[in-house]
């Protein structure tokens, strides 16, 4: 065998291999602008129309644990119906899990590295829309929480127990801040049940209040008929 060809043919044997052994990153956008992966997490309310469908797509590596919770905080039209329809996809279009309620969360492992698809689905009310409160992303334990660094420094024990501390903070801050997130959902929601009550006390008391003045002032005139005795005259009398 030639040299040149042999040389090809090792060459041809490290792509395979490299192919093989990387991660299932995506690829960069056109020329030298990278892909833009947006934010790790996000929290935020949208309206969905009636019988319409919102998606969303959050950039996540492999290793990472992604959550995704959703509460629908009012109702706006003729249907009162507050059940949505959430369902997530791999970024192969493969589906993960749904969850069909008026709050609800869907929770997993990421197993390859992508766009992930979130969509809310307002099918089922065709007469109303819904405010729904979104809070999702993906966080990342260990050492491959930076996915920035190609290689990590050999650290001595001091530097070792100081890193694993802070990380353990920030993980509790993580949790904190979604526990946080999920008092702002229900809080929302309960402020604008309690707006809705107070709006429909409001507008029955007024319309209440009508009736019974209207009411009044009919009996008041078919009271007084009843009493409106006719002018008698010579030539006409009441008769017996």
């Amino acid at each position: 065998m030639s040299p040149m060809l042999f040389g090809a043919a090792l060459v041809i044997l490290n792509l395979v291999a490299s192919a093989r052994t990387q991660k299932t990153e995506p690829l960069s956008g056109s020329g030298d602008q990278p892909l833009f992966r947006g934010a790790d997490r996000y929290d935020f309310a949208i309206m969905i129309s009636p019988g319409g469908i919102e998606c969303f797509w959050q950039f996540a590596h492999q290793t990472g644990y992604f959550y995704f919770s959703y509460e629908v905080q009012r109702t706006l039209g003729m249907s009162h119906d507050r059940h949505v329809a959430a369902t997530t996809y791999t970024p192969q279009g493969f589906l993960i899990d749904t969850s069909q309620n008026v709050r609800g969360q869907i929770n997993f492992y990421t197993q390859e590295t992508g766009f992930y698809q979130l969509c809310l689905s307002n099918q089922q009310n065709h007469f109303g829309s819904v405010q729904v409160y979104l809070n999702f992303g993906v966080f990342y334990e260990g050492p491959e929480m930076n996915h920035k660094e190609n290689e990590r420094k050999q650290l001595n024990d001091t530097l070792d127990a100081i890193e694993e501390s802070t990380r353990k903070v920030q993980i509790n801050i993580f949790h904190m801040w979604r526990y946080y997130n999920f008092a702002r959902m229900r809080k929302m929601a309960d402020f604008f049940l309690l707006q809705s009550n107070y709006n429909y006390v409001n507008w029955w008391s007024t319309a209440q209040s009508l009736i019974i003045v209207l009411s009044g002032i009919l009996q008041l005139y078919f009271l007084k008929r009843l009493f409106n005795a006719p002018a008698t005259t010579e030539t006409k009398k009441p008769r017996c």
